[in-house]
């Protein structure tokens, strides 16, 4: 077994415990690297850490290892790893951190990737956009999705007191349960996994290199374009893209090669599509919609997109595949404006290639 500086008689890591500020941050590593804390290594035992908590002592009650969007199963089920725990407190008791060293000792359950220089790992990013094949997805809005995902970090950047580098890590947790987690996404694009842990090839194929991770995020951004626009069925199209420019064929892009243009000029296609304000309650989700746009769980505070581009006349279907990107939803269409905003950002200082 692992030594813990944790693993020790009676005590139990809390708000307010006895634990020393070094017990607490090493807690909160073993969290993080076990994928259970989305971030924060401080020594300080906080809302997140006790949510962390109480998600672990959750899946060691429940987690059986399986899919819920047949992704595959997880290498181990993590309730086979239960030392004593028998309820979810938040608290971290001697039954959890016995939990914790069986699971650290386990070479079935990979380590989530951590940087030595994440600083530097991060801007490698934007070089890897640079080596991704040319025509097959429009580096601009890539841009924009990673941006919206993880702010373009693959690694978490430590300061002050926070020592945490590991990667970034998306939790997605059920409706009114902020502890259960339900799918974790990883690094720049936030790959998701619903089952967990992920399997030692999974780290290896797009979460220990940042170029992997960005290769990943473009392929499903194609996927989705290819897959999710102008489907066959109500699961394969988009209700947006069919209300705005039909069934007709997908288009890739406005210009065609060998137009420079081809797959870069977002900055042009966004300037003469125009912007619009999306207002809660009123606007609709697209034409002809009776549902408008409005606050969701992960979107509590929403009341208004200010100058969002026009996405029915930037003459691509990147903006309705961007939004697929995300799934479904309301909270699709959230995600869809906020990365035409990243895109707009983006590209308003680049000038739009030259008309050939």
């Amino acid at each position: 077994m692992p030594e813990l500086s944790y693993r020790q008689a009676g005590l139990v890591l809390k708000a307010g415990g006895s634990a020393t500020t070094e017990q607490i941050r090493d807690l909160q590593r073993d969290l993080r690297r076990l994928g259970y804390l989305r971030e924060g290594i401080d020594g300080s035992f906080g809302p997140g850490t006790a949510r962390a908590v109480q998600a672990l002592q959750h899946d060691l009650l429940m987690n059986n290892g399986s899919s819920r969007a047949g992704d595959g199963s997880a290498p181990v089920r993590v309730m086979d790893f239960n030392r004593g725990v028998t309820a979810v407190t938040g608290e971290a008791d001697q039954a959890l951190v016995e939990s914790i060293g069986a699971m650290l000792d386990d070479t079935r359950i990979p380590p989530l990737p951590l940087s030595n220089d994440p600083i530097q790992d991060n801007l490698k990013i934007v070089a890897e956009l640079r080596q991704l094949p040319a025509g097959n997805v429009p580096i601009p809005f890539l841009l924009a999705i990673l941006k919206q995902e993880s702010d373009l970090k693959h690694f978490h950047e430590p300061s002050g007191n926070d020592a945490d580098g590991f990667i970034t890590i998306g939790l997605d947790t059920a409706t009114g349960v902020d502890y259960v987690i339900t799918s974790r996404g990883y690094g720049a694009g936030q790959y998701t996994l619903f089952h967990h842990p992920p399997t030692s090839d999974e780290v290896s194929a797009f979460m220990l290199d940042p170029g992997k991770n960005v290769q990943r995020a473009s392929g499903e951004l194609r996927d989705k374009l290819d897959h999710f626009v102008v489907g066959g069925t109500s699961a394969t199209s988009a209700d947006d893209r069919i209300a705005e420019a039909g069934s007709g064929p997908l288009r890739v892009c406005r210009f065609s090669p060998p137009d420079s243009r081809f797959l870069t000029g977002c900055a042009q296609c966004l300037a003469e599509a125009g912007y619009h304000d999306i207002i809660a309650g009123t606007t609709p989700l697209f034409p002809g919609s009776t549902s408008p746009y409005e606050p969701t769980s992960l979107r509590s505070g929403f009341t208004r997109y200010s100058g969002v581009p026009n996405r029915g006349a930037i003459g691509c279907d990147w903006p309705y595949a961007v939004r697929r990107y995300n799934g479904s939803g309301m909270d699709s269409y959230h995600y869809q404006a906020q990365v035409l905003l990243n895109l707009r950002e983006l590209t308003q200082s680049t000038p739009a290639p030259a008309t050939p």
